[in-house]
């Protein structure tokens, strides 16, 4: 397994997860002579020595409002399980991966801040190694994780959603049935990064490419480097569609509106598991959501390197009851995403022998 890093040493330019027996395989020729290089941009905040100030305060647009508008990669506010509890009564009553070991979720965890190699803040740690992901696979370079927020929801993994609440994720029967034959039969070969489909808000926000949103003031877009990825969310004042309404896209129809300064989307009208093997992902592992699933995601930058998404899933076909999940980002500051054709040699599936 190989996992490619930019000339920065940045990010991955191609990335190998293990998944049980199978292997996830994200793959693509990038020339990495062709990357846009490294602009320094004169509006983000500098330290007197000339390094980026991720504790200045976040930046507003002209009306005032939080502007999200950056490049952002996943990151955490602590080691995953540590005080926010680790699911571990969940299906199969290891850690809610049934019939498998503890979770995986150490992806990105790294010295706390203070510690050695952790710098105060959250500021990113450069060239201190790959963050480990499952089976040893380096996912990312080491960051320092942001400060921990006791008052926050659960965090959020990249193998797992629900691998930090107690008790694992509240499956109902038909949610708990896709989600063992995914993962205990099928070994996630369906799973749609694997695919080159379009992912789940979960899988996107947490996966190692970076993210890029532009900010207007009635439109936001987020553009995902993996998978072609491309959500828009309006902000001039539209309402909702009423579920059932619209043609289910895999991005459903997302609006926003603010509280404070706090951004609140709500997304609906989306594919669900049971459109096809490929759809409602919520993670690698195969965690569902279905038709009538509804995305309630609150977005704080609390400062300028730090963007919290606090995500709710409603969706009674799939989940007892709703619940919540946190995923940090840190900033990525002077860096364009990368093009990335995940159809480019694309050999997930003949590797495992699926075609």
């Amino acid at each position: 397994m190989l996992v490619v890093y930019d000339r920065e040493m940045n990010r991955p330019a191609s990335l190998a997860l293990s998944l049980g027996t199978a292997v996830l395989v994200v793959a693509g020729s990038v020339s990495l002579a062709a990357q846009w290089p490294k602009f320094r941009d004169a509006s983000i905040p500098r330290t007197a020595q000339g390094g980026i100030n991720y504790d200045a305060p976040a930046p507003r647009t002209p009306d005032g409002k939080i502007d999200f508008t950056g490049v952002w990669q996943r990151a955490n506010s602590a080691p995953p399980g540590r005080g926010r509890g680790r699911g571990a009564a969940g299906p199969g009553g290891q850690a809610g991966r049934p019939g498998g070991p503890p979770p995986a979720g150490r992806e990105g965890a790294a010295a706390a801040p203070g510690a050695p190699g952790g710098i105060p803040g959250g500021q990113p740690t450069e060239g201190v190694g790959a963050g480990g992901g499952r089976g040893g696979v380096s996912l990312e370079p080491s960051t320092a994780p942001f400060p921990f927020d006791p008052t926050g929801p659960p965090l959020a993994t990249f193998f797992e959603a629900g691998a930090n609440i107690e008790g694992g994720l509240p499956y109902t029967p038909w949610a708990l049935a896709i989600r063992k034959q995914r993962f205990e039969v099928d070994k996630a070969k369906d799973n749609p990064d694997a695919n080159c489909f379009p992912m789940g808000f979960l899988q996107f926000h947490q996966q190692p490419q970076p993210r890029k949103i532009v900010q207007t003031k009635q439109l936001i877009l987020i553009e995902y480097e993996a998978n072609y990825g491309l959500r828009h969310i309006y902000l001039d004042g539209r309402p909702l569609p009423k579920q059932g309404d619209p043609q289910p896209w895999w991005y459903g129809y997302s609006v926003g509106h603010w509280e404070g300064d706090t951004l609140v989307v709500e997304t609906n009208n989306l594919r669900g598991a049971e459109d096809s093997p490929f759809d409602g992902w919520l993670d690698v592992n195969g965690s569902p959501y279905s038709q009538q699933a509804k995305f309630i995601e609150r977005f704080k930058r609390i400062n300028f390197g730090h963007l919290i998404i606090d995500t709710t899933l409603e969706d009674a076909k799939a989940y007892t009851k709703p619940w919540t999940v946190r995923i940090d980002q840190r900033i990525m500051a002077d860096e364009e995403p990368i093009e990335f054709v995940c159809n480019e040699n694309q050999q997930f599936r003949r590797r495992i022998k699926i075609d």
